[in-house]
């Protein structure tokens, strides 16, 4: 039986139409289509009308439930531990590791309120405080992902965030037990079983036994990131995610069965993800094609990573370093590994990327699950304004204006100008008000 070949985009700077393929090659439309806005919009004002009934009612509808109360979809504190505690000892030792990682990283990141006196006592300054409650979105079933537990909850615990609500949907009744250590190591206070569109819209909106939440992270389906866009305002949400990317560049030093699993790492997520390989050696481009080609019929996610490549990877030969790094800001990835001998000479050009991995030693894998950094990232090139999720997204800053009698007469002065230049009597006799007479 002759072995499938795999199919993968092959670009070249020099090619007269490597913009357009490029482009073609990188778009990815993140919001839903009509229907699927309409039906989210649809749960979204059942939630809001009909509070647990209709959470009851599309849980056991969407995910195969026959729930007669929320009760039977709410998890304590003590199943949270016995999950830890019954989870075997190296996945529990794991966790512990990745979480004493995330949480050290974390807490360097925690920004202090602070402020100053000027000349004539006038105080200015910053109040920074955490958010009084937010909610977790984990994605459910078998498709669990504990660490995306670690990496949204350790964050929120760190800035100082009073209470942490968990939803994960679990089909069919499947219930992760990794999630729910992962949840009880992380410090989440609630955990509801609801998934999708009802799940944001019951954090956003609250019901009889959902509390209201002031911000909403985490992963989820195209329903899920319909839904947070359509509840943003109401709460606060971290991003619009897309599918899972990584850009690897190499300057050929480095193992090519090593690169190929690298970007099967992020291609084995989902058939959209996407995989891009640039390097200006077309002999090692040629190495790692054909370790894709050896590799890939070993995979478990076989199908899922061949359709991913066909679909979104690509293997771009360029002229050089300083090409590449164009290419790299041009591409905004939400995983770079700079796979190559000086990672700290091509680092400083980089601007945009949500993770950056560098050195052959580091696999982006790595960051997934227990360097430090967050695994939260910007995607679809929303890396040219977006950051990783940190503890920074789990608090609030709040100006500090306090005038002394001598700083209220000097900026009474220049605030009665403005005001009036601006026909806004009151804001000016406010001011004015308070002027030395």
């Amino acid at each position: 039986m002759m072995s499938q070949t795999t199919t993968i985009a092959r670009l070249a700077t020099r090619d007269a139409d490597f913009d357009a393929r490029l482009d073609a090659l990188l778009a990815w439309e993140g919001v839903s289509d009509h229907e699927i806005s309409a039906r989210v919009a649809e749960i979204i004002d059942a939630v809001r009308r009909r509070g647990d009934a209709a959470l009851i009612e599309y849980t056991n509808r969407f995910d195969r439930l026959a729930a007669t109360a929320m009760s039977e979809l709410t998890i304590g504190a003590e199943r949270l531990e016995a999950a830890f505690a019954s989870i075997p000892a190296d996945q529990r030792e794991a966790l512990q590791h990745a979480a004493e990682r995330i949480r050290s990283y974390h807490e360097r990141q925690k920004p202090e309120s602070w402020q100053y006196h000027e000349s004539d006592g006038t105080m200015l300054g910053q109040k920074v405080s955490a958010l009084d409650r937010v909610g977790i979105y984990v994605p459910g079933g078998k498709a669990a992902y504990p660490s995306s537990v670690l990496m949204n909850a350790l964050p929120a615990h760190v800035a100082g965030v009073r209470e942490i609500v968990m939803v994960v949907p679990t089909p069919d009744g499947v219930v992760n037990e990794l999630v729910l250590a992962a949840a009880h190591l992380a410090g989440v206070d609630r955990v509801f079983t609801l998934g999708g569109a009802q799940a944001v819209a019951a954090l956003a909106y609250g019901t009889e036994s959902v509390p209201r939440v002031d911000k909403i992270v985490g992963p989820g389906n195209i329903y899920v990131a319909t839904a947070k866009r359509a509840v943003f305002g109401q709460v606060g949400i971290d991003m619009i995610a897309g599918p899972s990317e990584i850009l690897v560049v190499s300057d050929a030093g480095t193992d090519p069965d090593w690169l190929a699993m690298d970007l099967f790492s992020q291609a084995e997520h989902d058939e959209d993800a996407q995989a891009i390989l640039v390097a200006w050696d077309a002999g090692h481009l040629e190495a790692v094609l054909a370790s894709i080609e050896r590799l890939l019929p070993t995979m478990e996610r076989e199908a899922i990573i061949r359709e991913s490549l066909a679909r979104r990877g690509a293997l771009i030969l360029c002229e050089g370093p300083d090409q590449a790094v164009e290419l790299i800001n041009r591409i905004a990835p939400e995983h770079l590994e700079l796979s190559v001998e000086s990672p700290e000479e091509m680092v400083e050009g980089v601007r945009h990327a949500g993770a950056i991995f560098m050195g052959r030693h580091t696999a982006e894998v790595l960051g997934d699950y227990c360097a430090g950094p967050n695994h939260v990232l910007p995607t679809s090139g929303t890396a040219r304004f977006s950051s990783p999720l940190g503890v920074y997204d789990f608090q609030k800053r709040s100006s500090l204006i306090q005038c002394s009698p001598a700083g209220a007469d000097t900026l009474g002065r220049t605030a009665s100008v403005l005001a009036r230049g601006e026909s806004l009597t009151a804001h000016a006799r406010s001011a004015e008000n308070r002027l030395k007479r």
